[in-house]
């Protein structure tokens, strides 16, 4: 059974992951506007990768004998200034989620839910991925600079990412 402050902290992580999809489909909307679609692709593979973050979480609750509660999704940003600005705002987001499960982490120790503790560490491990993989195309980017033939070269390298089974 799931303590009350579990119950809660848990429900506001699954609103924190839907709000990532929404903003990481904002995103691909974006770069599709722009015709770049290997990463409208990547993002939209992010948006799913999110969904199934909050539907884990979900499962849990509902494992526990908890009460899933679902609130109100904020407006994701819809534009940025290019490329390079939106992966910013994509590495800044994943480490702020990444704060989110770390306070996860301490209410469960504090609480001593070996339980929740033990589920949190796939997403204490997701999280080093997401910050990396965020870190890494952010800095290609920038290395790329103002170079068209090298926006499209990374274009193509991220239409190749596929839905995980």
């Amino acid at each position: 059974m799931l303590s009350k402050n579990i119950e809660e902290a848990l429900n506001k992580q699954v609103n924190e992951e839907l709000f990532s999809a929404y903003l990481y489909l904002s995103m691909a909307a974006y770069f599709a506007d722009k015709n770049l679609m290997g990463f409208y692709n990547w993002l939209y593979v992010q948006f799913h990768e999110e969904l199934e973050h909050a539907k884990k979480i979900i499962h849990y609750i509902i494992e526990r004998g908890g009460r899933v509660k679902l609130s109100q999704i904020k407006e994701p940003q819809f534009e940025w200034k290019d490329p390079v600005d939106a992966f910013k705002a994509v590495l800044e987001h994943e480490r702020y989620i990444t704060g989110k499960i770390n306070e996860l982490v301490d209410l469960a120790e504090k609480e001593k839910d070996r339980a929740t503790f033990a589920m949190l560490q796939w997403f204490v491990n997701e999280q080093v991925e997401e910050e990396a993989n965020a870190s890494e195309i952010l800095a290609r980017l920038e290395m790329v600079g103002e170079s068209k033939q090298g926006l499209l070269m990374l274009d193509r390298e991220l239409a190749q990412r596929k839905l995980k089974d």
